[in-house]
């Protein structure tokens, strides 16, 4: 065993795991992790709960009582993951408390249904975190257009917030501008500015994926070069834009009345390619006051093998912008290739949650009473 995770922390990079369930709670294992993987949060997703619900017996006495109140299916939901969450965020507490609210979060997201209406997301934003009622945890909200105005105005109300699903650079900048305006809300309705927090998602492994197949298909010796450099060259430009933003006179203003960065955070950093390093995505991208949530096959194998050398973004930018170019060269549309990552993110996030709708109902009707 490595001490590569302990470095990554002390690198300036957050350890959050992106998995949640009830037996990981209950059984020790998350505190586990917080005590001996410098686990610090935990993101959840609508994929994480379908499979955690669907396997094993955890939620069974849960579910009977839902199932006797006669809830409805979307009410059963809520109750479950809340639960999670809660106790999640209770168990990362003490984490929360001693790094002044910056870590020891816990994630949740709205429904992925109403991801392109503002009004909607907004009000399921505010639900959320009254009925997790925690002040360490963040709600998820997705960087769709609509996604935009809701994060600034969920900001704007104090509650902190995790941008999911965010693919373009441009984007990433809109995601920093709500974020801003939503402070300058706050600010001038009273708010506390150090009591709000958010982190942007920003997904690495997924543009891989998608650009490697483009470059599959041209199958030249260009294209093949090109290979599994545009989703760290995406990132890292991302973490340029960052810093940018956060060095602004827009920002010092709110710096100044207490504000927090909004920290970049990489997400999808699991490698989808046997081809490269399991820990690619860890490995390349270590910069300063930056999270990164990993599955925990990422996370242990970080632990076992993954090599921390230090910073591995700074100084990396004008490589990044050439790698980028050389992509968009072979005529693979960068636009189009995050567009439709980013519909396709909210697809998969509006099945898994249609899954979880159908495993939950098919559970309820199991544990149902009998009649009579």
């Amino acid at each position: 065993m490595t001490d590569a995770l302990k470095r990554l922390s002390e690198e300036g990079v957050a350890i959050w795991l992106d998995d949640l369930s009830r037996k990981r709670i209950t059984s020790g294992n998350l505190a586990e992790l917080i005590d001996q993987q410098h686990v610090v949060g935990v993101t959840t997703n609508p994929s994480i709960f379908q499979k955690a619900i669907s396997q094993g017996d955890g939620y069974d006495q849960q579910l009977t009582d839902l199932a006797h109140r006669k809830v409805t299916v979307e009410e059963a939901i809520r109750m479950i993951t809340t639960a999670d969450v809660r106790d999640a965020a209770d168990i990362l507490r003490p984490v929360f408390d001693a790094t002044g609210g910056q870590d020891g979060r816990v994630s949740i997201e709205v429904d992925p249904r109403l991801a392109h209406n503002t009004r909607a997301t907004v009000a399921e934003a505010k639900q959320l975190a009254w009925l997790v009622d925690r002040p360490n945890t963040l709600i998820k909200i997705p960087a769709t257009k609509a996604g935009l105005p809701a994060i600034t105005e969920v900001i704007g109300n104090g509650i902190s917030v995790n941008v999911t699903l965010i693919f373009s650079l441009e984007r990433y900048r809109e995601v920093m501008d709500a974020y801003l305006a939503g402070l300058e809300k706050a600010r001038d309705k009273g708010l506390d500015l150090s009591l709000i927090h958010s982190v942007a998602s920003f997904f690495v492994s997924r543009v891989d994926t998608e650009i490697d197949k483009r470059l599959d298909a041209l199958g030249t010796d260009e294209a093949k070069a090109a290979r599994g450099k545009a989703a760290l060259a995406n990132a890292r430009l991302a973490y340029q834009a960052y810093e940018e933003v956060f060095s602004s006179d827009r920002w010092r203003k709110l710096e100044s009345a207490g504000a927090n960065k909004q920290r970049p955070l990489w997400a999808s950093t699991g490698v989808k390619d046997p081809a490269y390093k399991d820990t690619l995505y860890v490995d390349e991208l270590v910069a300063p006051n930056t999270v990164n949530t990993m599955p925990e096959a990422t996370l242990q194998a970080t632990e076992d093998h993954g090599e921390i050398t230090g910073d591995t973004v700074a100084g990396t930018y004008e490589q990044a912008r050439a790698d980028l170019d050389a992509v968009e060269k072979l005529g693979i549309s960068y636009d189009d290739v995050v567009q439709l990552l980013e519909d396709e993110g909210v697809e998969k996030f509006e099945a898994s949650w249609n899954d979880l709708l159908k495993s939950t109902e098919a559970e309820l009707e199991r544990l149902a009473p009998s009649e009579g």
